[in-house]
């Protein structure tokens, strides 16, 4: 055997370290292959084994049958499978290219260690952000900060996670547009889809209005989601109404809230202020115009006048008084 290997090497000749140097690279590219499918397939196990246990096929319906946990998983494990793909072809690329090289030119493994010596300072100074960038991907998602699918607010960009890689994380908001955020720029994560969300209705009610009678119907309103087969697998208590949150001599403010199932506020709020708006109608029960209670606060919920005929009067009144004007 050790014959026909000296012979093979006899007719290669000075094409030898070539040849060893291809068939490094070409086993890079099988390894990495093999690793990413056992990557993938066991990432598809977890998730499947999650799917089988709750009942379900699609990762959909698994949000409505767990809620709190088992989605979380099923991301999570998706996550960490495109992580560790990108490390585990980064780092097998760069070694069979040194070894490659390596075999081309024996010196230049030795001479390697002079060059990092002479440009070390300056690419350590040039890729410290890179660097940050890929430590702090690794953490959020060790954290568990955010996962594919996850709706986030990252003050740069909100939307929908796409893709979380060890340098940039991709978001598509809800205009549909891709975001690529580096990870060492992320200084904070709102997920809205951990444990739940609270949906969240504040309605001004004119002031000698009867506020007993509105909350009630209002809150009878809310209820009829509980009951609605569409909509009750998304709420995960009953509607209940905190009660007033500002008083002014316009209106008072009243608010409704219900804990819902992550990332689903937003349609639940839109269905309520359509549900209460046919319920107020039906009361006949009359809402403040708009172009008099303004909700300006921190949350939405401190009214003011706007400008018009209220304006007017008042500007005199101060004037009349000796007071400043507003502006």
């Amino acid at each position: 055997m050790q014959a026909f290997f000296d012979s093979v090497a006899d007719f290669l000749g000075p094409f030898l370290p070539f040849v060893e140097a291809a068939l490094v690279l070409i086993g890079a590219w099988l390894l990495t292959k093999l690793l990413s499918w056992v990557i993938r397939r066991s990432a598809d196990q977890i998730v499947q084994g999650v799917k089988k246990k709750r009942g379900v096929d699609d990762t959909q319906m698994l949000a409505l049958k767990s809620p709190l946990a088992s989605v979380r998983t099923v991301q999570r494990t998706r996550t960490i499978g495109q992580v560790l793909t990108v490390i585990l072809k980064a780092t097998i690329w760069i070694v069979a290219t040194l070894w490659a090289i390596g075999i081309i030119n024996a010196n230049f493994l030795a001479s390697l260690t002079v060059l990092s010596a002479a440009v070390g300072a300056g690419l350590g100074f040039g890729a410290q952000k890179i660097v940050g960038d890929v430590l702090n991907g690794l953490l959020m998602v060790v954290e568990d900060q955010i996962g594919v699918g996850d709706d986030v607010d990252m003050e740069h960009a909100s939307g929908v996670v796409e893709s979380v890689g060890v340098r940039v994380t991709q978001i598509r908001d809800v205009y549909g547009q891709l975001w690529f955020v580096r990870n060492g720029e992320i200084q904070r994560v709102g997920n809205n889809s951990q444990g739940w969300n609270r949906a969240i209705i504040d309605l001004a009610i004119p002031f000698d209005a009867d506020r007993a009678k509105v909350q009630q119907t209002i809150l009878e309103a809310a209820k009829e989601l509980t009951e609605d087969p569409d909509w009750m697998l998304k709420l995960l208590e009953e509607p209940t109404i905190w009660g007033l949150q500002t008083l002014s001599a316009e209106a008072v403010i009243v608010r409704l809230v219900v804990k819902t199932t992550p990332g689903d506020r937003w349609g639940v709020e839109r269905e309520l202020r359509a549900r209460i708006q046919d319920a107020l109608k039906r009361e006949e029960i009359d809402l403040p115009a708009m172009n008099t209670i303004v909700f300006d606060g921190p949350n939405g919920i401190q009214p003011r006048r706007a400008t018009g005929i209220d304006d007017k009067q008042d500007q005199q009144r101060r004037t009349d008084a000796g007071e400043a004007p507003t502006a």
